[in-house]
């Protein structure tokens, strides 16, 4: 699904976004719920607002996943394997709110980046993500 160079491009992106990993991953999460209000509905319990603690967590949390699955990314469905059964079964999120996270990532990526986010990068972190959506909603068939 990915070339050589396109892995070697998603792990240098995320390498990049580690030492940011809170602001990017809050930001990704505060744009999915103002733009799909309806994704709040797993956040009631915590504070939502800009650059809270909340947000600036789970968002750290998000980044920080993402970016050890692109350093072996054959070996996703192990690595995410946790995070599948926690999101399915105990959380019970709605599996579509991947891809809704997923492409605001892009977004934010692409804000952030500016040039260096270019059609190849942008491009290959698409598919990247979208395995991963993919990945996470595993459980749910």
């Amino acid at each position: 699904m990915l070339t050589d160079h396109e892995k070697e491009l998603i792990v240098k992106i995320w390498d990049k976004m580690i030492p940011v990993a809170s602001d990017i991953g809050a930001e990704c999460l505060l744009r999915m719920m103002t733009t799909f209000p309806g994704t709040k509905t797993y956040f009631a319990h915590l504070d939502i607002r800009p650059r809270s603690t909340h947000l600036r967590s789970h968002g750290k949390k998000i980044v920080l996943a993402i970016a050890e699955c692109s350093k072996d990314i054959s070996s996703m469905m192990v690595t995410l394997a946790p995070l599948q059964t926690l999101h399915a079964y105990k959380l019970r999120i709605d599996p579509c709110n991947f891809k809704l996270l997923c492409h605001c990532i892009l977004v934010t990526l692409a804000a952030h980046m500016g040039d260096e986010f270019d059609p190849v990068a942008h491009a290959a972190m698409d598919k990247y993500l979208s395995a991963f959506a993919a990945v996470l909603a595993e459980k749910y068939r």
